[in-house]
């Protein structure tokens, strides 16, 4: 990330100023800086937002607004009866990007889905080794260890041979995570001596091309005149401005200085319901907001412990004042719209005094001091984390723990919980396909460790049910492991589960073609402003 700012361009005009420079602009006002521009790397939605939705395109990808996979960059493909193979056959003519630091000299072919698969999945790959960052989902899928190969048969068809089958094989490629890079650029890099560069000098074959970054300012992207799928292009600029404050951000949109927003605060939308130039659509969350507590800690490492936090939180107060209306108490690990859920399990009810016992029990009479961590930024799992880690904290004393809150930049605040540095910390996860597998076998598998499971929970028992259900093809059968997997969760309680949160888009009355995801991207190919 050093070096990331180190290569940053100042734009030297003011979004205002942008905004009226062209009929053809769409300033945005996002909530967070992108952690870099290699999605591989990274877990953030606003990373996905900014590099994988604006800059680059899978293989497979879902219809914007829902969850169907449709092809991409594969036009089409066929999978083995055993589940074993799928084989894609690529799309032509489709144009890499030229920027100001690279000029391809060929199209899009299947050298760079080789390339973009093998750096994650094969650890002696030349440019991985040259190199040396984690790519934390390719693990927290099971990927990284479950492709066999991903080989050229010619140079529009490519074949992945997997050890077991992967039912799920599909939603997963087609997430930001797994988007398609330049072989060509990569070994430019590489020839250089300068492959870290990839994070920051991003190529893509998509419909926006990076023209200059600020962090924590701004970032300006050209439309894509050669874009494959022309009538996705219908801006000539679109520009991120990074605006952490949500209140600001509502603030912003109503002035006509951006004409999209996420994640506006609960108390703003009335006025912005109400604003006579804004628009505002909604939709059920496909999320959850939750605590993790860290199962490697001393203290939070006791069962009892996790229990005794956990009965002391008062979730309807913090519903009522976090949420406003807004969000709905979560029991499980996952929204109850996915198939699976297991609708026995429920939160225990708010009881201080058998808290106290709990700790007692556990060798804490008088109670500890903690770490608390809160995100710095709204996410749609959270629109107030400061607020709610008040609240946590203000319950917490009631049974004599004492918690301290910290906080920290969102990319380093995720660096650290994935390192393990926390107590417990607030943190949330929007699904990024339609499958349990992405809510248990990513957040809470032993692989996922280091990755996205703040909790660094690690249950055999957990992990048999969850791998099991991974590599089923009988969908009974993974149904009834998914249902007795969140038995355990609960059982084991990594997690304070809080709530799943109603999502909101407000946007002004011009644009048009702007969707909610339901997996929380922001994604601007085929939309437009008047």
């Amino acid at each position: 990330m050093k070096n990331l700012s180190k290569l940053v361009m100042a734009l030297g005009l003011t979004v205002a100023a942008m905004a009226t420079h062209a009929a053809g602009t769409l300033v945005y006002c996002s909530e967070a800086s992108p952690e870099g521009f290699d999605t591989a790397q990274y877990t953030g939605g606003q990373t996905f937002d900014a590099a994988g939705m604006a800059i680059f395109n899978r293989l497979v990808e879902f219809e914007r607004g829902t969850t169907k996979v449709v092809p991409a960059l594969a036009e089409s493909y066929d999978t083995a009866p055993d589940g074993l193979t799928y084989t894609f056959h690529l799309r032509k003519g489709v144009k890499f990007h030229t920027t100001e630091n690279f000029t391809p000299s060929r199209t899009f072919n299947a050298d760079d889905v080789v390339f973009t698969f093998m750096r994650m999945f094969d650890k002696s790959n030349a440019f991985a080794k040259a190199y040396t960052v984690q790519y934390p989902y390719a693990g927290d899928t099971g990927l990284d260890s479950n492709v066999a190969s991903v080989r050229k048969t010619d140079d529009y068809t490519v074949v992945f041979l997997l050890k077991k089958p992967d039912p799920d094989l599909l939603p997963k490629i087609a997430m930001p995570v797994f988007s398609i890079l330049s072989a060509e650029h990569a070994n430019k890099l590489l020839t250089a001596g300068t492959p870290a560069l990839i994070n920051q000098q991003p190529v893509g074959t998509g419909p926006y091309i990076l023209k200059r970054y600020q962090k924590d300012s701004q970032i300006r992207y050209a439309g894509n005149k050669e874009y494959w799928n022309p009538k996705d292009v219908k801006v000539d600029n679109l520009i991120f401005a990074i605006t952490t404050d949500g209140a600001v951000r509502a603030q912003k949109i109503k002035a006509g200085e951006c004409q999209a927003m996420s994640y506006p605060k609960p108390q703003d939308l009335d006025s912005l319901k109400a604003d006579p130039k804004l628009k505002v659509i909604s939709a059920p969350g496909f999320n959850i907001g939750y605590l993790a507590y860290n199962t490697e800690k001393p203290i939070t490492g006791k069962l009892e412990v996790r229990q005794a936090l956990d009965m002391a939180i008062n979730r309807k107060a913090i519903i009522d004042a976090v949420y406003q209306g807004q969000g709905q108490e979560a029991s499980n690990p996952f929204p109850s719209s996915l198939w699976s859920y297991n609708p026995a399990l429920k939160n225990p009810p708010l009881d201080i005094e058998k808290a106290k016992a709990l700790l007692k029990k556990a060798g804490y009479p008088d109670g500890f001091e903690i770490t608390l961590w809160s995100m710095p930024v709204v996410r749609p799992y959270n629109p107030n984390a400061k607020l709610m880690a008040e609240m946590i904290q203000s319950d917490w004393a009631k049974i004599g723990v004492k918690a301290k809150i910290v906080s920290y930049e969102w990319g380093e605040y995720l660096k650290r919980m994935k390192a393990g540095e926390q107590d417990a910390g607030l943190i949330g996860w929007s699904g990024d396909y339609a499958s349990p597998d992405n809510f248990l076998g990513v957040l809470l598998t032993c692989e996922a460790v280091g990755g996205s499971n703040y909790a660094r929970y690690c249950s055999k028992e957990f992990d048999g049910m969850v791998l099991k259900a991974r590599n089923s093809l009988d969908q009974k059968e993974r149904t009834a492991l998914y249902m007795k997997a969140q038995e355990v969760f609960k059982r084991d309680m990594p997690w304070s589960t809080i709530a799943h949160s109603t999502v909101s888009l407000p946007t002004a009355k011009g644009v048009e073609g702007l969707k909610i995801s339901p997996f929380a991207v922001f994604d601007f190919a085929g939309v437009s402003v008047k």
